[in-house]
């Protein structure tokens, strides 16, 4: 599995999450443009932070991907849910957002439902 962080924030900080949870995961870090850009051929999935879990995270996913492929996993007063979070890939979205202070609740998140998907292909 290979995953392109973008967002606003906490780029390294999310690298080392993915790495910490599964060091057989591949990553890159790129800006913005460059990480929505690549999810459209060079990785499979997209994890962005940003103040709001939304804007900033997954602006420029949206505008590349399209909004039925991305999810605001988190927001400011809404932490992420797993229900919600195993609905989302479970659903087909490719990007996913949040917010910085929610990243060491997220990322893992994230990552197990993606990891219990791939497992039943």
């Amino acid at each position: 599995m290979k995953i392109v962080i973008g967002g606003q924030v906490e780029k390294k900080e999310i690298e080392a999450l993915v790495e910490k949870f599964d060091p057989s995961i591949k990553t890159i870090i790129k800006s913005d443009l460059e990480a929505a850009m690549a999810k459209t051929g060079q990785a499979d999935y997209y994890l962005g932070a940003c103040h709001t879990g939304g804007g900033g995270a997954l602006a420029m996913a949206i505008a590349m991907l399209g909004r039925a492929q991305c999810e605001t996993v988190s927001m400011p007063g809404r932490k992420p849910q797993e229900d919600k979070v195993i609905e989302a890939v479970k659903s087909g979205k490719k990007a996913f957002g949040f917010t910085g202070d929610h990243m060491e609740t997220a990322v893992p998140m994230i990552l197990n439902a993606l990891k219990i998907m791939h497992k039943g292909e």
